[in-house]
């Protein structure tokens, strides 16, 4: 543990005293389900010690805490990514900080180029497994023997088939693939894309997988929705852009905020 998750949960107890089940942390697009928490705190970032503050245009930087659906959440509104400063353990003061206020489950969601045509721009992909084709792992450096996690099932089988179940009830298609996680931050070529389709991925991003590793070091239970905002490079006519990922996860804001406010619902069924 770095130290200072406790101190930034005490900061959150503070403004909101509890014990809270459910950690949401929201990628690009995602960021007004924030604003939807009832009897919310809003701390920023900035006043989280250890907490880093995002420099990408799509994420906020603060943390929200309060109830959704009846259950008490904690928000991250935005996250920090690897590239952004050289870090893979980047997120770990904020996982901690679910974890030392009770979260026993976090929804992790990205924005994700895709790799199949069966997974068009503005739906949602579920993951269930990932390649970490980066190499980094926010572990490195830990010295205990938990270090060795065992991740043959990072991504929980109860909290995949709830959301697939929701999912079908809200008459959303939900796709479910790999994920690999590239460093960024400048998009793939169309020659790491071919590969990325042969090594058996289905969508690629910049974020997520050292928080799953975090997540299930911290002994959280995972899972994790991607938007699907274009298609990998050499797969689609024009260049890829961050405007174009921003825009497109916009389109399936709705639909997602739908699908995770049912999950929310169904954590105890």
């Amino acid at each position: 543990m770095s130290g200072y998750g406790t101190e930034s949960a005490a900061i959150v107890r503070a403004a909101r005293p509890g014990t809270y089940r459910l950690g949401l942390v929201l990628g690009s697009g995602l960021g007004s389900l924030a604003d939807e928490i009832e009897d919310a705190v809003r701390v920023p970032y900035t006043r989280l010690a250890g907490f880093p503050v995002s420099t990408v245009s799509s994420h906020g930087s603060e943390l929200v805490a309060g109830t959704l659906e009846g259950v008490s959440v904690v928000v991250l509104s935005g996250r920090a990514h690897y590239y952004e400063g050289g870090g893979a353990d980047v997120m770990r003061t904020p996982l901690e900080t679910l974890k030392d206020l009770g979260c026993e489950t976090v929804l992790l969601t990205n924005a994700a180029g895709s790799l199949r045509e069966a997974f068009a721009p503005g739906t949602p992909m579920l993951i269930s497994d990932h390649i970490n084709w980066s190499g980094l792992n926010p572990l490195i450096g830990e010295e205990s023997e938990d270090r060795f996690l065992d991740m043959s099932a990072a991504y929980d089988a109860d909290l995949r088939d709830k959301l697939k179940a929701r999912a079908k009830e809200e008459g959303i298609a939900l796709g479910e693939g790999v994920y690999m996680w590239f460093s960024g931050p400048s998009f793939e070529t169309p020659a790491e894309i071919r590969m990325a389709q042969v090594l058996g991925a289905d969508a690629v991003g910049m974020s997520t997988v050292p928080e799953v590793i975090l997540a299930r070091y911290l002994g959280m239970r995972v899972a994790a929705i991607s938007t699907i905002t274009n298609y990998g490079a050499g797969l689609q006519a024009h260049a890829l852009s961050h405007a174009e990922t921003k825009a497109t996860a916009l389109t399936a804001v709705d639909a997602l905020k739908r699908l995770i406010r049912g999950f929310v619902r169904d954590l105890d069924t």
